[in-house]
């Protein structure tokens, strides 16, 4: 009995999405339209965060020095294999999908479970270190007016934190949560 409720539970936790390849075209479907210019354009625009904008000079000043150059062709080697790997799952399951849906199919639906969770923290943690970047240059143009009132009533003397609550960064998230609308073509 014990044998038997173990592999169950391995079965439910290791199967895996199949998907048929339908011959027949459907109204509803989206269309193929993306260029190759296209699908180049918002990979870049995926991968290149405030980061690359906000850490590239400083890393380049006191870490790396002219090493900063071996540093971005290793980035891009890397980042090369990754699209690799996304063309050989886009080859295996015909749908458009993301890397949910590729590991659903190929690992099973307890590992897509695992990756669809972290994809949302990494998107969650992204939108709010843009968001942080974007406050930070504003406040800097500025003249550190918020700085200055959050260190003076407001500091936080923690290791590993800001030195304060960036008030601005929160107003501008909750203000694209509530303004956002799904759209309309999701199926």
């Amino acid at each position: 009995m014990r044998r038997t409720m173990g592999k169950t539970l391995f079965e439910t936790l290791s199967r895996k999405k199949t998907f048929e390849v339908d011959t027949k075209l459907e109204k509803d479907k989206l269309k193929r339209v993306l260029t190759i210019f296209d699908l180049t354009a918002l990979g870049i625009g995926a991968t290149l965060g405030s980061g690359v904008y906000v850490l590239a000079g400083t890393v380049a000043k006191s870490i790396a020095g002219p090493a900063v150059v071996l540093s971005f062709i290793v980035a891009a080697i890397v980042s090369s294999f990754a699209g690799v790997c996304y063309a050989e799952f886009a080859g295996r399951v015909p749908k458009a999908g993301s890397a949910y849906i590729y590991s659903y199919v190929a690992v099973g639906e307890f590992i897509a479970f695992i990756i669809g969770w972290n994809m949302f923290i990494e998107h969650t943690i992204g939108t709010a270190s843009a968001a942080k970047a974007m406050t930070n240059y504003l406040d800097s143009l500025l003249g550190d007016p918020q700085k200055r009132y959050m260190l003076a009533h407001f500091p936080m003397h923690m290791q590993y934190m800001g030195e304060y609550p960036d008030v601005a960064a929160f107003l501008f998230l909750m203000f694209i949560a509530c303004n956002y609308q799904p759209p309309t073509y999701y199926i």
